[in-house]
């Protein structure tokens, strides 16, 4: 989340009218995350007890013609009993609207919050609601590709040039020409797939305790293979921030509350070690490229792209391809 567009008060005041949820009371822009505008909004309430939503502007990397796929995927979820915030549907019926040639949605708020120093408990939680999706999904009559796969790593790396990624750290061209040619040589089709998350990071998970009371930010998801969404997932919950450190413990309970759910195939397991590089090389190129082309007077904080770069060195070691049995 970020915000790159700035509404004015007017603006988002005559915005929120369209919709059947109360008077616009604040609106606050939340700087995190490098893909869409987003805001907290606050309004009276349809019933005058006040009610809070987030409402995003698309932006970057998503297309228009691809919102019905992700909100239609939002509200079928959340019927289904996910922790996944519904779609608010406009006075007309729309789930989206366009201002400016950029679409804009209005999403359920849901409580919780998102955690820095993840638990055990929580790891495995995470798990277990990622595998409810995988199945919740099932019958989801929509499908997308998977635009950020193996061709995009290659062309937002190519985009950043070894220039580009020396000026990011001195290793990191030799780091991605290493692992990138292998991975991608390698990467399966065959495994089985249906809609998935594919950025399930800790802030885009809402918890109270040990409990998921929140899974949002499904901007990036596609149908792919689920054994790469638990590869994402774990890239982004068993290591710290910089990916330095990886905690055994957490790496554990995140898969066994998966299994739980969803029993992984013999070639799902096999396929984990490959899938997990191709996951850092995925954030490795987003941030990256990000790194170098996100607007200087944006708000927003630009995310370290060695944070991946390090998971990825992770993975490539032999001696660490047990940490998925």
């Amino acid at each position: 989340m970020a915000v790159y567009t700035s509404l004015g008060a007017e603006q988002l005041a005559a915005l929120i009218a369209t919709f059947d949820v109360g008077v616009l009371v604040s609106a606050k822009g939340i700087a995190e995350g490098v893909s869409n505008s987003n805001w907290l909004i606050d309004t009276t309430g349809a019933d005058g007890r006040g009610a809070r939503f987030i409402l995003t502007m698309y932006e970057q990397r998503t297309e228009v013609a691809d919102l019905p796929f992700f909100l239609g995927l939002l509200d079928h979820l959340s019927a289904k009993g996910c922790p996944v915030p519904a779609t608010i549907h406009d006075r007309q019926g729309q789930a989206y609207q366009l201002i400016e040639g950029k679409a804009v949605a209005l999403i359920e708020f849901l409580p919780g919050v998102s955690v820095s120093k993840p638990t055990a408990g929580q790891a495995e939680a995470v798990g277990a609601a990622l595998a409810r999706v995988h199945l919740a999904a099932a019958d989801f009559a929509s499908a997308r590709a998977n635009g950020m796969g193996p061709a995009s790593w290659q062309e937002l790396l190519g985009a950043c040039g070894e220039a580009g990624l020396a000026s990011i750290d001195p290793a990191l061209a030799a780091i991605v020409d290493q692992s990138l040619p292998e991975t991608v040589a390698a990467w399966p089709s065959d495994l089985p797939s249906g809609v998935i998350h594919a950025d399930l990071f800790p802030d885009n998970v809402l918890m109270l305790g040990d409990e998921v009371t929140g899974l949002i930010d499904f901007y990036f998801a596609c149908t792919d293979m689920f054994a790469y969404d638990i590869a994402v997932t774990h890239a982004a919950w068993c290591f710290d921030a910089s990916g330095t450190t990886f905690s055994p413990e957490l790496s554990r309970a995140l898969l066994a509350g998966y299994r739980s759910v969803r029993m992984l195939s013999a070639a799902e397991q096999a396929a984990l070690p490959l899938l997990a590089r191709g996951a850092a090389l995925r954030f490795l190129a987003t941030r990256a490229y990000d790194w170098l082309n996100t607007p200087g007077d944006a708000l927003v904080t630009r995310k370290d792209p060695m944070a991946f770069a390090r998971r990825l060195q992770f993975y490539a070691d032999p001696a660490n391809a047990g940490i998925f049995a």
